[in-house]
């Protein structure tokens, strides 16, 4: 890797000297952690991480490459990549060029060769933060770098809009006999695979697709991704989900937030949120524990008044599912996808399936 530094200045003035890899350059975010141990390409290329640093603790980075198979979108989405340790040289058969190469082809910038340890440990004392990303070859402006974290309000910011779909796409047997339609607030591809690989036709629309553009697809069945940012922000979202309510519908992620807010509930902001590949979930319909994948800063806590519970975290206590009470409406705020991680939720696609 060339011979780059990199600093990390977060919000509460803490300044973090390191060296660079990737993009030369600046990026602005909120600084999140992931705790999986492998998946890093996939966590790279996930949309939810629109408008956040990323920071994981999983010390060696980059050590399998990056192939053409474990995208979950066609680019690197969050705004910075932090790491302990980047590795230059990579082993997989399937691999095609290193972690440096790809976020420089991304004007990703990232940084290394600092305690990332540190990092989270501040992280889970004071809450996620806004935070600056500079990669440089001279020298650094400090008062540049917070004047570009003064500015920055994560919370405020319409992702959604940045990520999803401009048109529609169709994934799957066109002659297929069910239809669903998806629509995209920054959905993982992993979700579409999986329902695509149980004979699905899925059409993927824009997140304020309008009610007649969805129906003009006659859908057996609605999904509503996953995606970045504040879903109490998204109101169009909402009004959109609430006259859906005659079909079908699984909510994933954001998807599951969205429609809290969409059938008269609330969320919050978590304080570090849940990303990891490693989050216990209680099923409370069957009484069994599954290991999940979740990437999510914002939680439910007022339920629709239609819905009961039927996951909850083993940790924390958070809602992690609801169902309607008499319709085949249903959410999980974790991702039975994986992708990377756990295939203990996979079934909830089979699920859905049985209810188009």
């Amino acid at each position: 890797m060339k011979n780059k530094k990199a600093v990390l200045l977060l919000n509460d003035g803490t300044l973090i000297q390191g060296k660079g890899f990737g993009y030369t350059g600046t990026a602005v975010g909120e600084l999140v952690f992931n705790t999986t141990m492998t998946g890093y390409q996939e966590c790279l290329t996930d949309p939810s991480y629109g408008g956040q640093i990323l920071l994981m603790t999983y010390p060696l980075i980059g050590n399998y490459g990056v192939n053409n198979i474990d995208f979950e979108s066609d680019h690197v989405q969050p705004e910075g990549f932090v790491v302990r340790a980047a590795s230059e040289f990579y082993s997989h058969s399937k691999s095609i060029e290193n972690i440096d190469k790809y976020l420089e082809e991304n004007k990703r910038p990232g940084i290394y060769d600092i305690d990332t340890r540190a990092i989270v440990r501040r992280i889970r004392s004071y809450g996620v933060m806004p935070s600056v990303l500079h990669v440089y070859e001279g020298e650094f402006e400090e008062a540049k770098l917070k004047e570009q974290l003064r500015l920055f309000e994560y919370s405020k910011v319409n992702f959604v809009e940045k990520v999803s779909t401009k048109k529609p796409l169709i994934f799957g047997d066109k002659t297929a006999k069910k239809t669903v339609v998806l629509i995209d607030y920054g959905v993982k591809m992993s979700i579409v695979r999986e329902l695509v690989k149980r004979n699905i036709k899925v059409v993927v629309v824009n997140c304020l697709a309008k009610i007649d553009e969805i129906e003009s697809y006659q859908p057996n069945g609605i999904v509503l991704s996953n995606g970045p940012g504040d879903p109490a922000i998204l109101t169009e979202a909402h009004e959109i989900i609430r006259k859906l309510d005659k079909y079908a519908i699984f909510g994933i992620c954001l998807g599951h937030q969205l429609m809290a807010h969409a059938f008269g509930g609330g969320t919050y902001k978590l304080k570090f949120g849940h990303r990891g590949a490693n989050h216990p979930v209680l099923n409370k319909l069957t009484g069994k524990i599954g290991i999940t994948t979740q990437n999510h800063g914002y939680a439910v806590d007022k339920m629709p008044k239609e819905f009961e519970v039927t996951h909850v975290h083993s940790n924390d206590g958070t809602v992690e599912g609801m169902k309607h009470k008499s319709k085949p409406i249903f959410s999980v705020q974790f991702h039975p996808e994986a992708s990377a991680g756990p295939h203990d939720s996979n079934y909830l696609f089979d699920e859905f399936l049985k209810c188009l």
